[in-house]
């Protein structure tokens, strides 16, 4: 039975990068995001560069439906998953109490339900299987509050939590969880955010796509817990460690109101 790696969000940006990273290595792929002809032509570029068998699945992670309509296809179908890549994410910016809460809600529930509830329902598929491994995307804001980024901040801080609780957790079972925290990364995440930054392209400070999903892949080959790309990335963690946490607090604030979209 053939072994596949499924990855959320792999239509654009640092899961399109992670697709090609793994397909780059042979490694068997059903990719699952919400545009269909994006979906299609990666799966056959894909395919012929590197001779792997693509997937895919159109899913809009937001829609509680739609992801269990997918979960039940995969329980269903005779796929051996051992490897989720948990990438999908929405991003917002701006004063809370300003923002739609439907934007609001569709944020909580990708970056948060959606990824819990795949972790848990491929989580049970591959402890059955004996093993595999889970990585979930979270951030660099996930070390730190956010003002005027509050739900992204608060969501991403989900994430490295969950994933290093349940990397102890799953351990006995034989799966293995790390969680990527990213600083900033060119992709389009930026524009679709509302954040001033979009225009700016890879630098010193802001990493491509590529030159991540190949940091990340690396760390995965080593099983390490936490994978801070980037020595300022890691800097800046240390840093956020050390600051007194009403300092960090008003500094965030400053340097995410300057990044809103005007």
């Amino acid at each position: 039975m053939r072994h596949y790696a499924l990855i959320t969000g792999a239509s654009s940006g640092i899961g399109l990068a992670l697709a090609e990273a793994l397909a780059r290595r042979g490694r068997h792929l059903i990719l699952v995001a919400r545009q269909r002809d994006a979906l299609h032509c990666i799966a056959c570029e894909l395919t012929q560069r590197f001779g792997v068998e693509v997937l895919f699945r159109v899913c809009n992670l937001s829609e509680p439906l739609q992801l269990s309509g997918l979960l039940h296809e995969l329980e269903q179908g005779e796929w051996q998953i051992d490897l989720l890549v948990n990438n999908a994410g929405q991003g917002s910016c701006g004063a809370f109490l300003e923002r739609d809460w439907g934007r609001e809600q569709q944020l909580l529930e990708v970056n948060i339900l959606a990824l819990t509830r795949l972790c848990h329902a491929l989580g049970n598929a591959m402890a059955q299987q004996g093993g595999g491994q889970i990585l979930n995307i979270a951030a660099l804001a996930a070390f730190q509050s956010g003002p005027w980024m509050s739900s992204y901040c608060a969501s991403k801080a989900f994430v490295l939590h969950f994933s290093e609780g349940l990397r102890e957790e799953l351990k006995g079972a034989g799966i293995k969880v790390s969680v990527l925290c990213p600083g900033p990364t060119y992709t389009a995440f930026w524009r679709t955010a509302g954040i001033k930054t979009a225009s700016v392209g890879p630098s010193k400070s802001m990493m491509s796509a590529e030159a991540l999903a190949l940091l990340a892949v690396r760390a995965l080959d080593k099983n390490q817990a936490v994978i801070i790309p980037g020595w300022r990335n890691q800097l800046h963690t240390l840093a956020a460690r050390l600051t007194p946490r009403w300092l960090m607090r008003r500094l965030s604030a400053t340097r995410n109101q300057s990044l809103i979209w005007p």
